[in-house]
């Protein structure tokens, strides 16, 4: 529907005008009158011309449409009904749109909420996204994209209800088997999941950063299966993976005749996952040309497949990105686009090591070897038990792998160790070159001791042995120091100047012992949070 002469909302400003015509749109994203008719919208700003011709636009294609021009009677109008989508300005007189973003999600929390501003502020765009925007439309903005925002919207909704449809459905069989399982109770990684777990239900993009291996991948599949997204497809691509020409084809599509071998049409990854959310892993490694086309997909939902000159289909996906580099370093060298990080990152999740979170360590290790046990052995078959020793390894390797390499190793554990047999540390198979630089080789050690004297070879021996008693006691008993001092029948004080003598402190953000940083003030002792805790 064009709507000319209106001086806010151009037809086709900024736009091609062939490929986004309302038109073709509507065939690539069909939506029937029965459903535009069901729909409530309800426009709120204080610029009436504006208000009104999105209010003729909506109206032409069937939406049931209530505008409202005045912040105090738009935060009654909110808090008194429920609309499925909301069009709201986000600088109103008297009331922010922020408050009504927030009065429309509490009527009804599957509100899909577009801001519209004038001035659209990176903070403030990305403030409204994080407290539940479904998105935001910088001022001016065309019919078209207006229309392609609202379809996603319609879609978005769509597909959540029929999410909730399958999901009761499910609740009703046997229990699934294939739901990703997050196992740990270091504060850092339940940190990281319980904002997971909020940032589900949204339709927010999350940006996760994390070292290789610790976990990433899943953690974006938590967010999918816990999202009203999760019978949807959940398509992931690693952008370090592919060279540029094959990346932009396998996230776009192609025509025929594109490139040499593209000998019929084909749907990229966008298309694919239509509906459902993209993980884009290692994002920071992707051609700054590709970024400037996804950062239009993300905006638009509009895909342009290689060697297409129309709009070949309109997509609706979340967004979740990933990278185990720094993305600050690749923002100040340009090798990544300011507009799609910020785009991209409205939720950060920073997933933690697995040398960050040694408590998590045995439960890992117990979990994995019952797994691959069950899947590699006939039923029935005696599983074998991990020793104290070999979870004191476990425990004190350093893990440059993260979980992938622990995962690995119980595996290998799991393939060769005899049933009902005890699992040794030297059963481990771990690499020598990544042993833990707190212990020593048997043969060196005794070779050095031979050319000391008797008090200097005891008093390093003794020395090396506190330390990793230390070690291993303060991360088994998860940090709690006071668990710790009954464990090895000392007090509380003595066991924190032990710590300070070997240089060693508890983490500030968890419990488990690190090294103390050069210029650490001396050990203060705090008071444990569950000190009256057996």
């Amino acid at each position: 529907m064009a709507m000319s002469a209106v001086h806010p909302v151009h037809e086709g400003a900024g736009r091609p005008a062939g490929p986004d015509d309302p038109k073709n749109l509507g065939l690539l994203l069909p939506i029937g009158p029965e459903v535009t008719a069901r729909m409530r919208v309800v426009v709120i700003d204080d610029e009436h011309t504006l208000r009104e011709s999105c209010a003729t636009v909506l109206r032409s294609e069937g939406y049931d449409v209530t505008v409202c021009g005045r912040g105090e009677e738009a935060l009654e109008l909110l808090k008194r009904r429920a609309f499925d989508i909301a069009l709201v300005d986000l600088y109103m007189q008297g009331v922010s749109g922020l408050t009504l973003l927030r009065a429309a999600l509490t009527t009804n929390r599957d509100t899909i909420v577009i801001v519209m501003t004038g001035n659209p502020s990176v903070d403030t765009s990305i403030e409204a996204l994080r407290q539940g925007a479904f998105d935001y439309l910088p001022k001016p903005f065309s019919a078209t994209h207006l229309q392609v925002l609202i379809g996603r919207a319609v879609h978005t909704l769509l597909v959540a209800r029929e999410t909730r449809e399958q999901q009761a459905s499910l609740e009703r069989q046997p229990a699934r088997t294939d739901r990703v399982t997050l196992l740990g109770t270091a504060p850092a990684f339940r940190r990281a999941v319980d904002l997971a777990r909020k940032v589900a239900p949204t339709d927010a993009s999350v940006f996760i950063t994390g070292e290789s291996g610790s976990g990433k991948e899943l953690i974006a599949q938590f967010i999918h299966q816990n999202s009203r997204r999760s019978s949807r497809p959940f398509v992931a691509v690693n952008c370090a993976a592919l060279p540029e020409g094959l990346l932009e084809s396998e996230m776009f599509g192609h025509r025929k005749g594109a490139f040499t071998g593209a000998v019929r049409d084909k749907a990229g990854l966008l298309e694919a996952a239509n509906g459902g959310t993209l993980f884009l892993d290692e994002l920071i490694d992707m051609p700054k040309a590709i970024q400037a086309k996804l950062l239009r997909v993300i905006q638009d939902g509009v895909v342009r497949r290689v060697g297409s000159e129309t709009t070949d289909a309109v997509v609706n996906v979340r967004f979740i990105a990933a990278t185990n580099g720094e993305p600050e370093a690749a923002l100040a060298s340009g090798a990544m686009r300011e507009d799609l990080y910020y785009r991209l990152r409205v939720v950060p999740i920073s997933v933690p090591s697995l040398h960050e979170r040694p408590e998590d360590i045995p439960l890992l290790a117990e979990y994995f070897l019952t797994t691959y046990w069950s899947r590699h052995r006939s039923k029935g078959v005696a599983a074998p038990k991990l020793t104290d020793g070999a979870i004191h390894a476990l425990c004190a390797y350093p893990w440059r792998g993260n979980v992938r390499e622990l995962q690995n190793v119980i595996e290998h554990v799991a393939v060769v160790t005899e049933p009902g047999s005890e699992i040794a540390p030297e059963n481990l198979n771990l690499a020598e070159d990544g042993a833990p630089t707190s212990g020593a080789n048997p043969a060196s050690l005794i070779s050095t001791m031979l050319e000391e004297s008797y008090h200097v070879a005891r008093d390093r021996v003794i020395a090396q042995f506190e330390r990793q008693y230390l070690t291993w006691l303060v991360n088994r008993a998860g940090g709690n120091m006071s668990k710790a001092a009954r464990v090895a029948g000392v007090d509380r004080t003595t066991l924190y100047r032990m710590m300070e003598r070997h240089d060693l402190q508890r983490s500030p953000t968890a419990g488990w012992v690190v090294e103390r940083e050069p210029a650490a003030e001396a050990a203060v002792e705090p008071a444990d949070a569950d000190e009256n805790v057996a």
